[in-house]
């Protein structure tokens, strides 16, 4: 199965932005619904408590062993070692299943209660939710074949019909008894991850059925001994591995090293496990200190949710996509355990020409959120939420300052993903260190900023640690690269014209805030489209090359 890595990366965090927007305008309008019609505190419930818990599960259970797989299977070279891929990718189901015991404990009798109205339905939000993350999990063995494959379609297909089965189920019983809302969402999650099994399991047996009647179309006229008709079947499927869909399975694939698994694989994965549990405390770190302690109300942590929802939008719908599809380009271009000066040189060049038009764009990106999020902060909250959800000024500056967050949520993902990417496993071991250190100093900065400043300190603290996460990871690419004389960092400086066009942008925005909301809204578009133009102006190679790559994926 041929394939671009680069091309294939660029297409899927394409795809996933495209349609992570359409479905996750979708989300934010059932939020908008849930804030205006059932109540913070309900919102408070689901999308911090309950979500909280899903993404605890998930990460823990499958972040190590997928990152760990996706680097064994781009250094090896025996095919039969898919055996033990597969079978790696099968210990997060029981590693889910064990998790949750302790967690749904925490979660039932540790962290502060919900109104006693709310008691039973969480209750039973909170084992729905377990279930289902052990369910999803059911097919991450064939969700790790798309994605090494390069399925792009299928993965975006497949998110978009997840959400979108959630979000109809969802509106389906609370539009019919608002009281529900709570056993609503529960519901939702479950029917979410049987859509996920049926839909990946679904697909590859209709795949391998298609190439199966497409050998059996070849070989009609000279009918073959069933040997050579699976010598054949190997030679159209390529370097496709799997031949039937058991072969999903854990202990079906032929492994002729006859070992279950793999110890450089389970090193690896070790190495990441310490990372995930520590990265997982600084992505949620926020929501584990409202959940245990009563620091903010649920009414407060809606608040403070809807508003991070919303100032994370950049977040899902553009970083994340491109993390995700950077991560997946360098680990299958540069080598973990080879220096640079010592790997094919232009792949090298290549993945730090890749590395600087990441930073360049994700920064942009950053800074056009901080300077327009600016003025523009309490018209989106008015739209969305109300002129009740806006009063007192509270979510105004939670999404001002949220702004900046963005900007350097987007510089760490980038950044970091590369380093993570490219760390050999005592590297990583030796980053757990450092990521202890700044998990514990975020978790006692979120406690002490948010005595003094309340929700915005989460904010401050998440600044702070991002700050230093940064300063961490751009060292390690300017060392790594300092040797060859190349220096992927620059794409963090986005150029005299941009920049000029866009300080000019934020101070007229600003002039215009306390005008009619019609008159500052066509001012911001305008801006906007200027900055647009300046940046394109400045950076006239990379818009040629996104053309040139667009076109030539259109054509395919």
């Amino acid at each position: 199965m041929a394939r671009n890595v680069l091309e294939s990366s660029l297409l899927g965090a394409g795809f996933s932005i495209i349609f992570q927007i359409l479905c996750r305008i979708l989300t934010f309008g059932i939020n908008a619904y849930i804030v205006r019609h059932v109540g913070r505190e309900v919102l408070g419930i689901m999308n911090v408590r309950l979500l909280l818990l899903e993404s605890t599960l998930l990460f823990l259970s499958r972040e190590a062993i997928n990152r760990a797989a996706l680097s064994a299977n781009a250094q090896q070279g025996d095919r039969c070692s898919w055996a033990q891929l597969i079978n790696q990718m099968w210990l997060t189901v029981p590693i889910c299943a064990v998790l949750c015991g302790p967690c749904l404990y925490i979660w039932l009798n540790w962290l502060s209660s919900v109104d006693a109205i709310y008691a039973s339905q969480y209750e039973f939000a909170c084992y729905a939710v377990a279930l289902s993350c052990v369910l999803e999990l059911v097919a991450e063995s064939a969700v790790f074949v798309a994605q090494v494959f390069c399925f792009v379609k299928l993965k975006i297909l497949l998110n978009t019909l997840h959400i979108l089965v959630r979000s109809a189920i969802f509106l389906w019983i609370v539009t019919g008894d608002r009281s529900a809302a709570i056993n609503a969402f529960a519901i939702a999650q479950l029917s979410s991850a049987v859509t996920i099994v049926l839909g990946q399991y679904g697909f590859f047996y209709f795949y391998l059925k298609g190439f199966k009647n497409f050998v059996t179309q070849q070989t009609r006229k000279k009918p073959l001994t069933p040997k050579a008709w699976q010598i054949s079947l190997y030679e159209h499927m390529d370097d496709f591995p799997f031949k039937h869909l058991n072969d999903f399975l854990p202990g079906v694939m032929f492994n002729p090293n006859g070992k279950y698994f793999n110890r450089e694989l389970q090193t690896l994965t070790l190495s990441f496990v310490k990372q995930g549990v520590l990265k997982q405390i600084l992505t949620e770190g926020e929501k584990y200190v409202m959940s245990v302690s009563p620091v903010l109300s649920f009414g407060e942590q809606a608040t403070y949710d809807v508003v991070n929802n919303l100032g994370s939008m950049a977040a899902r719908f553009i970083f994340r996509p491109i993390e995700d599809s950077s991560y997946f380009y360098f680990t299958q271009t540069l080598s973990r355990d080879i220096k640079l000066a010592k790997q094919p040189q232009e792949r090298v060049r290549q993945a730090s020409s890749v590395l600087n038009n990441l930073l360049l764009g994700v920064s942009s990106i950053g800074l056009i959120a901080f300077t327009f999020g600016q003025s523009y902060s309490y018209p989106v909250l008015l739209l969305y939420g109300g002129p009740d959800f806006v009063a007192g000024g509270l979510p105004q500056s939670l999404l001002q300052w949220h702004c900046l967050a963005i900007y350097l949520l987007a510089v760490n993902g980038i950044s970091e993903g590369y380093m993570f990417a490219t760390n050999t496993s005592r590297d990583i071991d030796k980053y757990n260190y450092l990521m202890a250190i700044f998990s514990i100093s975020f978790l006692v900065l979120s406690y002490i900023l948010t005595g003094i400043f309340g929700p915005v300190g989460f904010i401050f603290a998440n600044c702070i640690n991002m700050m230093s996460r940064i300063l961490y990871s751009t060292y390690y690419i300017r060392h790594q690269y300092r040797p060859l004389s190349l220096d992927p960092l620059l794409g963090l400086w986005p150029g005299k014209l941009f920049g000029g066009t866009l300080f000019l942008a934020g101070i007229v925005c600003y002039w215009y805030q306390s005008s009619s909301l019609v008159t500052h809204l066509g001012v911001g578009v305008l801006a906007g489209l200027a900055c647009l133009l300046s940046w394109a102006l400045a950076h006239r190679d990379l818009v040629r090359l996104a053309w040139r790559y667009g076109r030539r994926i259109k054509i395919e």
